[in-house]
């Protein structure tokens, strides 16, 4: 902060457009977010590490259309110690891996998306 040179850090703050509390935290730690941040490990063992890969992937490819839900039936069908708790997972795991702009990161590809305009 520029005004900072020649202000006390609640008139600086006032000039730049900021409170005093982000002032007085710039003061004291100068430094961006993404500096200050340590990435986050993962917290237990992914769920899915195994399976999603070898038996979901493949299911999605031989049926583009098929519902997270009955991917996940099948899932508990064959591996019933995953338990209901990885459903939604399952869904988010499917959504990201659908995403066209995914496909070239090792992920199948959905199939052509195109747009139609309405009129």
């Amino acid at each position: 902060m520029k005004f900072r040179k020649t202000n006390t850090t609640a008139v600086a703050a006032a000039k730049a457009s900021i409170s005093t509390a982000t002032a007085y935290r710039i003061e004291k730690d100068s430094r961006l977010p993404s500096q200050r941040k340590v990435p986050r490990e993962r917290r237990r063992p992914d769920p899915l590490g195994k399976i999603f890969e070898a038996e979901i992937v493949p299911l999605l490819r031989a049926a583009p259309g098929i519902r997270p839900v009955a991917i996940f039936d099948e899932m508990i069908r064959r591996h019933p110690e995953l338990g209901n708790g990885i459903r939604r997972t399952i869904e988010r795991r499917i959504r990201m891996a659908r995403r066209p702009w995914r496909g070239a990161g090792g992920h199948f590809p959905a199939g052509p998306r195109t747009r139609t305009h309405p009129l």
